[in-house]
């Protein structure tokens, strides 16, 4: 049996200042005794404040992206190392990062890499564009980014996986649960085939892409459904706290 998870990915959103307050209204409702893991990836300035604020709760703190090396000439940049004494989760591969940034499958790789290796644990994020889904090729495309950035990681243990389908991503538009459910068990084969079906079927495997408190139970009530990547619905406090109250009703 997989945990559930529920991450809140605010993206370039939130001032120091918001990010503080909309913490602390997070706190004031969620769920007193849940089973469900929750996540929140605020930007990079407002980690340290949040890393006091969540202390001692039951809330986890992630990162929305990290560099492959530990330190150097990387303008801009964040290393895992600079991270670990705030952060127990980083996010890698998201769909912006890919297309905005140009972050390659190969880089992808490195970074999973690395951050197990520093003791972070990763969601990593795989999905195809609409011209793919137009086309057939989601499948294909899935199935490359999971052999590219899993290359030479022998253990899946703490590795979470999210599909985040491009063309959902802030529009409005979800995929339908049954797409959902049978992606997520496409990308579970597809991780069997590497690590083994016994390792992989306690691995989370979540869905993100225009998720929110009106259709979070029909995504959780699939099977190979584990739980969501949050986008903009994780910016309101009364949102997203009644979308972990009805995950943790259902798990």
């Amino acid at each position: 049996m997989s945990e559930t998870v529920v991450a809140a990915n605010w993206k370039m959103n939130k001032t120091v200042s918001e990010s503080d307050y909309l913490i602390t209204e997070i706190l004031k409702n969620i769920p007193p005794v849940s089973s469900v893991t929750c996540v929140v990836f605020p930007p990079f300035l407002s980690i340290p404040s949040a890393s006091r604020l969540i202390r001692n709760t039951s809330v986890k703190l992630g990162a929305q992206n990290m560099h492959s090396a530990q330190n150097g000439a990387f303008t801009g940049e964040v290393s895992a190392a600079m991270l670990q004494d705030f952060c127990s989760y980083v996010l890698l591969g998201h769909s912006e990062r890919r297309l905005l940034f140009g972050e390659t499958h190969e880089f992808v790789n490195e970074k999973l890499s690395v951050s197990i290796a520093c003791g972070l644990r990763p969601i990593v994020c795989v999905g195809e564009q609409s011209l793919d889904r137009q086309n057939g090729l989601t499948e294909n495309v899935i199935r490359n980014q999971i052999k590219s950035s899993f290359r030479n990681i022998t253990d899946i243990g703490n590795i979470i996986v999210a599909y985040e389908p491009v063309w959902a991503i802030g529009t409005g538009t979800a995929a339908s649960p049954d797409d959902a459910e049978n992606i997520n068990k496409f990308i579970r084969d597809e991780l069997g085939s590497i690590f083994g079906t016994e390792q992989v079927s306690k691995t989370p495997i979540l869905y993100g892409g225009s998720v929110t408190e009106d259709n979070i139970a029909d995504f959780l009530g699939k099977p190979n459904v584990n739980g969501a990547l949050i986008g903009g619905a994780s910016l309101n406090s009364e949102g997203f706290t009644e979308i972990l109250r009805i995950a943790s009703d259902l798990t």
